[in-house]
């Protein structure tokens, strides 16, 4: 028996088949289409309401004034009475200065005016005068600047360039941002492998990463690094998403060959049930934005990471794919710390283009006289992982 279609039947069944044909191509070259309409986030936004915030205790916060302002302390004095080795990174180049001091002024403006934690800088080529003297006037304490060693940047001569090129060529082909830069991907393994062996860094233990361009949206008048100290914790976040998959087909393949190699580094009551859906067969490509960062460079330096890095490395996925620091962080640090190790800042209202967090805890909008639209929070956006983050709490 042959099925007949009337003429507006037919019209119906070919617009239907042009909208699959069209959401199957958007989905495959456009990052951010593909993860706001893959069933996974549609699924997600079925889930109402969210989890209490874990907040920053009273005792942490400060009087919102800067040091030496009607404090009676002096020129140079300190409102606090004790501080952690900690310090603020940036990674910038000569080009990225007027981005670099609207970062610096809003970070200082919002928190290290009043705690004068100093500052660390980190280019691959010299930082220019202009760079110095222009970041420097807006940063009430230290400033200190760096240059990365070769050896941490550039493509390791042992990678395989003809592979590497075809595999980023084919990124180009498939709109894949950055999947043409290699630069991109000496950033993405130096972050994930090399910034904290930095000489500059050494005498350090805690860092607040930061970026050019970004925005802090409220006063943070606590410490981060005191709190995070006092109570065990690792790593600090306010933004979680989904990776674009593409970029890491077999990443997850080459962790659980590590896991399985090392079973003794994974934490027992570890984060897998966040970056995974099903126990850890697969990986669902949650991860913690790493553009904004608050973590305790001893994990990083410690045996696990560093043996976990060092596997991950000599796959050449770096290159031959094109990991990011951010899946790699957060899957280290979810599986090799308690979950409990890790923080989400939800009073630390930040946005980097084109996502925002907003603070949604009780009073902390208004204590940080926050100048952000919570509406707007990327929180619970179909790009965010904030659900799987909430349903381990």
């Amino acid at each position: 028996m042959v099925l007949k279609l009337t003429t507006p039947a037919r019209y119906v069944l070919l617009v239907i088949v042009i909208i699959i044909g069209l959401h199957s191509i958007l989905s495959f070259t456009h990052e951010d289409y593909g993860r706001a309409t893959s069933f996974r986030n549609i699924a997600s936004q079925l889930s109402w309401g969210s989890p209490d915030v874990d907040p920053i205790p009273d005792e942490y916060y400060t009087p919102a004034e800067p040091p030496g302002a009607g404090s009676g302390l002096g020129s140079g004095g300190t409102l606090l009475t004790r501080r952690a080795n900690a310090t603020i990174l940036m990674l910038a180049r000569n080009s990225d200065v007027n981005d670099a001091v609207k970062s610096v002024r809003r970070l200082e403006d919002r928190f290290n005016r009043k705690f004068g934690y100093p500052w660390v800088f980190l280019n691959e080529e010299p930082f220019s005068d202009e760079f110095k003297s222009r970041v420097s006037n807006v940063i009430n304490g230290e400033a200190t600047f760096g240059q990365i060693p070769r050896e941490h940047w550039y493509q390791p001569d042992w990678i395989d360039e003809d592979r590497a090129r075809a595999g980023r060529e084919k990124m180009v082909q498939d709109n894949i941002i950055y999947g043409g830069s290699v630069s991109y991907r000496n950033m993405c393994r130096f972050n994930s492998g090399f910034f904290y062996r930095h000489p500059l860094l050494q005498q350090y233990k805690w860092y607040w990463r930061v970026e050019p361009d970004v925005h802090f949206h409220c006063d943070v008048d606590f410490d981060p690094f005191l709190y995070m100290e006092d109570h065990n914790k690792t790593y600090g976040f306010t933004i979680t998403m989904y990776e674009f998959e593409a970029t890491i087909p077999t990443l997850w393949e080459t962790v659980k060959e590590f896991v399985k190699e090392n079973p003794q580094y994974v934490a027992q009551n570890n984060a897998m049930g966040y970056m995974s859906d099903d126990g850890g067969s697969s990986y669902n490509l949650c991860h913690f934005w790493s553009n904004f960062e608050i973590a305790n460079m001893d994990f990083w330096r410690g045996e696990a990471y560093s043996k976990f890095f060092d596997h991950l490395d000599r796959t050449g996925g770096f290159y031959y794919e094109r990991w990011g620091d951010a899946p790699v962080h957060s899957i280290a640090v979810s599986l090799f710390q308690s979950k409990d190790q890790i923080h989400f800042f939800d009073e630390i209202g930040y946005e980097h283009n084109p996502y925002t967090h907003c603070p949604r805890g009780e009073g902390a909008w208004a204590r940080g006289r926050c100048g952000c639209d919570p509406r707007r929070s990327f929180d619970y956006d179909g790009y965010s992982c904030m659900r799987q983050w909430d349903r381990i709490q």
